[in-house]
């Protein structure tokens, strides 16, 4: 029970004894003396009105005699008739004098109606019962993403964890053989390589999803962090035979943390060399608009389905596993991204089209002292797209 739950109850106790008390001083005081302007019962009639939790008062016949707009909201009360799980719960705490516990969650969950209600019945004063219903949905929620977290990062560790094991033991096999030695032992450098990447992301995700704050922030040379991005990338590239290509720089500033900002891009230009075939091209663009720096990662490869565009930025999703295995992808760095944009007051969108490409724009709040820039900024094709192709 909240302590804004106790704060209601003692309303509604007052609410009910405070009203039948001034409303008999009312009758024995001359008209003229009758005070002006809201009396007690007045403010805490405003109060459970305006309260977070669904406020119900129900008699000794189970009808609601009170109740708030916030009551109609959770699906508690409807049509002036409260939920016969509540009403039930308020039978069972008038036998036992205690406070009766009930889910109340719709069970037909429609449109934007809350996912989990949770009420706790009591006895409000003798024929009066009080049921006081919150919504713990994003409660629910996180508890379902803790869950599912640990049960991938468990999955995700075991594979590369499982095959050291094996390797080691197929090292030890052959023992006697140094091609098969060498070729194992480069295996178990990959897996290392891999698990070392997999364990540094999940730190870095737990930091920015955490109660941590980002460090103090500073001026940050857009430019300079492209330029050490597409460095990061560029082995990868070389090796892709893909060809990655810049606009021109522009001075542009936001304020924020260098480091995050660099990470960010290049896991968005990792992403695109990593599904884009040979020979096609990656290109980073840059410009101001309407106050945020966008920078956009746009590739001509294998594209997103729309109904895999809005789960791309989840832990440990993967558009082709089979691609990402071998190239070494965690399914950690669109997470990361998002992260790093939300931490910056940012966002990050995406527009996609399968066989034609992807655009990746990563928003940031530009420094305050940027200017808008003029009206013949070059605007690269498919910059500022949005997911569902609205461009």
């Amino acid at each position: 029970m909240t302590a804004t739950g106790y704060l209601v109850l003692s309303i509604g106790a007052l609410l009910i004894g405070g009203g039948a008390f001034l409303a008999g001083r009312a009758t024995a005081r001359p008209r003229e003396e009758r005070p002006t302007g809201l009396t007690v019962a007045d403010l805490m009639g405003m109060i459970v009105q305006s309260s977070h939790d669904g406020i119900v008062v129900l008699n000794g016949f189970g009808d609601v005699v009170l109740h708030n707009p916030r009551a109609e909201e959770l699906g508690v009360v409807r049509n002036n008739r409260v939920d016969d799980r509540a009403r039930r719960a308020a039978e069972l705490a008038r036998k036992g004098n205690e406070v009766v516990a009930v889910d109340l969650s719709s069970l037909e969950v429609k449109g934007r109606q809350p996912q989990a209600v949770h009420a706790d019945v009591r006895v409000l004063v003798e024929g009066f019962v009080v049921v006081d219903a919150s919504d713990e949905s994003d409660a629910v929620r996180l508890e379902a993403t803790r869950r599912d977290f640990v049960a991938n990062v468990s999955h995700e560790l075991k594979t590369p964890v499982g095959a050291l094991a094996l390797l080691a033991e197929a090292v030890l096999d052959a023992a006697d053989d140094q091609e098969e030695v060498r070729r194992f032992s480069a295996k178990i450098m990959q897996e290392a390589t891999r698990l070392g990447t997999l364990v540094t992301e999940l730190i870095a995700l737990s930091r920015l999803q955490g109660a941590e704050k980002l460090p103090e922030l500073s001026h940050v040379s857009v430019d300079e962090v492209i330029s050490e991005a597409m460095s990061r990338t560029k082995l990868a590239a070389e090796s892709a035979d893909i060809d990655v290509t810049t606009d021109e720089p522009n001075g542009l500033e936001v304020e924020g943390d260098r480091t995050l900002l660099v990470t960010a891009l290049s896991n968005l230009l990792d992403n695109a060399v990593a599904y884009s075939p040979p020979g096609s091209p990656v290109s980073v663009s840059r410009r101001l608009v309407n106050g945020y720096v966008e920078i956009a990662v746009t590739d001509r490869g294998i594209g997103i389905a729309e109904n895999q565009q809005t789960r791309v930025f989840e832990r440990f999703y993967r558009v082709d596993k089979a691609r990402s295995r071998a190239t070494g992808g965690t399914g950690l760095g669109l997470a990361i991204v998002k992260h790093v944009a939300a931490n910056h007051g940012g966002e990050v969108k995406l527009w996609s089209l399968p066989g034609t490409g992807s655009t990746f724009t990563l928003r940031i709040p530009a420094h305050p002292d940027r200017d808008e820039p003029t009206a013949d900024l070059p605007k690269p094709e498919l910059l500022s797209t949005k997911v569902g192709g609205e461009l």
